[in-house]
């Protein structure tokens, strides 16, 4: 099969001096999709970046279509045929689908003005062309996240794209909406298009990929055909060391209530009823799982607990005490952490620091500060020990979190909120966009907060987490609970699966 893309000795050193790619050498045929996976830093996202011209190498040869090629900017790799679908969107809320399909090559009227109709018409055809259902009048910021994602797709493929790069492309869709993503990569592959696909989730590139790249330390390990390799394999050669995939046994409860929820209920702004009689206890040493499709109420849920949205009614008890009315900086002060869905929105600062960050729960608190001036080497020692005992891969504490890949602030948010010894812990989606063996530590680092009598709930659009981790499992559809699960080791997927989806549905559930 002929090779569309070759990289060749690819050298990448960042200012500071940190080896990003190390003579990184990958070819990929046309009309297949490669997968690229690796640890959080090992190297994948620099690769990508460079071979949409985002980054300029020391070292190395890119050859498309068998031709040398320098690709100085996106703009030059766009012209080549070259798209890329960034992990964190790269599209205007406030904007129309169709806006930002056309952005940058827009159809006008006269000389100035953009010709809406002629921009949704473009829309309706590429998305019919390509089997990519969008709305094209629809604000994106009024889009769930999956429709986003194949805003865009079709704005890469608009621009002529042959060649796409995905970037962690599941990392915040639900399993029904990746299911239709790969749907759509296979439709693409049929349509001659060459995929590069990058991501954590082994299980997926099992089944999505023709051919698996595995990096680390910078390196590019080994290329096989993902029929000859094994999620266990994969993992071994990723993180250089066993990983266990087993379900954790979890010791007996106790039945004392951490956190208690009454008959909860909320309304959103559309005045749809998205939480209705919500009823559940966490107990000391257990793990309670929250298991349903996303956008079934469970952000609500999360968000009225970590006291960021007030509840239309019912009651939440931490160790006995109401939180009504209580800030979120009151309700952590009762010592609950919270670990968000959305890493960007609710769990950190972009422009900030990664010392500012970790402290940004804790700054008018001991050792950080001293009346109104912070004690920045204290704030630095704490930082640096996070960094170094989350496997945190960072340029310097005082680099801006956008400076991370997606996974490592990921792990900064995760370090920040299990280092302050809460007793309370709720985990929304706490692996979203991380490897295998940063997932592993996360989970050990949940099972040894739940031995140590901690109450967690977990939330999670991963099946496979909730299996693994939780004591029991609640089973959340249209805002309601509809299903109790009260030992989960006797529990499959298939079990979750009906409920899931609200075919099947227990009456009066509590927790």
């Amino acid at each position: 099969m002929q090779t569309i893309l070759e990289a060749r000795g690819i050298v990448m050193i960042y200012e500071d001096g940190v080896v990003a790619n190390r003579g990184v050498s990958l070819a990929v045929e046309q009309q297949t999709i490669h997968a690229v996976v690796g640890e959080n830093g090992a190297g994948k996202s620099t690769l990508m970046k460079i071979l949409f011209g985002m980054r300029q190498p020391q070292e190395g040869v890119i050859l498309y279509k068998g031709r040398p090629v320098r690709i100085r900017s996106s703009h030059e790799a766009i012209r080549l045929g070259i798209g890329m679908v960034h992990q964190h969107l790269m599209l205007v809320p406030d904007l129309t689908v169709a806006e930002n399909i056309v952005l940058g090559v827009e159809p006008v009227r006269g000389r100035m003005f953009l010709d809406m109709r002629t921009a949704q018409q473009i829309t309706e055809r590429v998305s019919r062309e390509y089997g990519l259902d969008v709305p094209p009048d629809r604000k994106i910021k009024d889009l769930p996240i999956g429709v986003r994602q194949r805003v865009e797709i079709l704005k890469a493929l608009y621009r002529n794209a042959e060649l796409l790069i995905l970037d962690e492309p599941t990392a915040v869709l639900t399993p029904q909406e990746a299911e239709k993503l790969f749907v759509t990569l296979r439709e693409l592959k049929k349509h001659g298009k060459t995929i590069i696909f990058i991501s954590h989730k082994l299980n997926e590139v099992k089944q999505i990929a023709d051919r698996v790249t595995v990096m680390r330390d910078a390196r590019v390990i080994t290329t096989k055909d993902a029929a000859g390799i094994s999620e266990h394999d994969m993992a071994f050669l990723m993180v250089g060391r066993e990983i266990s995939f087993e379900r954790v046994a979890p010791p007996p409860s106790t039945d004392q209530t951490l956190l208690g929820v009454r008959d909860l209920s909320y309304r959103d702004d559309d005045g749809v009823l998205a939480l209705s009689g919500i009823s559940f206890d966490v107990h000391a040493g257990e793990i309670l799982g929250i298991a349903g499709v996303e956008g079934n109420g469970q952000t609500q849920l999360v968000r009225i607990l970590a006291g960021l949205l007030p509840a239309l009614g019912g009651a939440i008890t931490i160790r006995g005490n109401l939180t009504e009315g209580l800030s979120p900086r009151r309700v952590r002060e009762m010592e609950v952490a919270h670990i968000p869905e959305d890493r960007m929105e609710d769990g950190a600062a972009a422009e900030a620091t990664l010392q500012e960050n970790v402290i940004v729960d804790r700054y008018y608190k001991n050792p950080f500060s001293r009346g109104l001036r912070l004690l920045w080497p204290s704030i630095a020692r704490h930082t640096s020990d996070l960094v170094q005992r989350f496997t945190i891969v960072a340029k310097s504490t005082r680099a801006p979190m956008t400076s991370l890949s997606g996974g490592n602030i990921q792990k900064v948010v995760v370090a920040r909120e299990l280092s302050s010894n809460p007793e309370v812990v709720i985990a929304s989606q706490p692996t979203r966009g991380i490897d295998v063996g940063s997932e592993e530590m996360v989970h050990n680092l949940l099972t040894e907060a739940r031995d140590k009598g901690k109450a967690i709930l977990l939330v999670s659009a991963d099946l496979d987490e909730v299996l693994k981790l939780s004591t029991r499992i609640l089973v959340i559809y249209n805002g309601e609970l509809v299903a109790h699960f009260p030992d989960a080791s006797r529990v499959t997927a298939s079990d979750l699966g009906p409920y899931m989806l609200g075919v099947q549905r227990e009456e009066g559930v509590r927790g």
